[in-house]
């Protein structure tokens, strides 16, 4: 495989390899109220963006194949709203002994028990060809059932 076709194929990674680098370089273009207005791009536009390009895609027997997969779906929201936390808060566990600040776990420990974004899980998963129609389904599914998630930690 020549670096040309690697590039190409590789093109979501590299891209957000460039965007950390402007933004490592240049900040300002990104805070709030900067020239990129992220409070109104991100927000509203980009996430629209990306289910109305998901949406435009996906057929509709696509998706309801998709919801058929009861396996798939329970071992996501479990991995996600169980293991993961679960796993995070014996690393955390582990972490307090040491002299790492403590707002800093406290972070570690909110960002841990978070669904992961849905605009970013169905981007990943449609970069690497996986099942698109699950993944939105599933990180829908996972946002709202967070909201009564029963495993939530709330101190170290």
């Amino acid at each position: 495989m020549g670096l040309l076709e690697r590039l190409r194929k590789e093109w979501f990674i590299l891209g957000i390899v460039l965007v950390i680098a402007v933004a490592r370089l240049e900040p300002a273009v990104g805070v709030k109220g900067g020239p990129l207005k992220p409070e109104i791009t991100i927000t509203y536009i980009a996430v629209s963006a990306i289910f109305f390009n998901s949406g435009l895609s996906l057929k509709t027997e696509e998706l309801t194949s998709a919801l058929m997969h009861v396996k798939l779906h329970l071992f996501v929201q479990i991995f996600t709203l169980v293991f993961f936390p679960t796993a995070i808060w014996l690393f955390l566990q582990l972490l307090s002994i040491t002299p790492i600040n403590e707002w800093l776990l406290k972070g570690l420990q909110t960002v841990g028990c978070m669904p992961p974004p849905v605009s970013s899980a169905v981007i990943l998963t449609k970069a690497v060809g996986g099942n698109e129609a699950a993944a939105i389904f599933n990180s829908a599914f996972g946002s709202f059932l967070w909201a009564w998630k029963p495993m939530r930690v709330s101190s170290l």
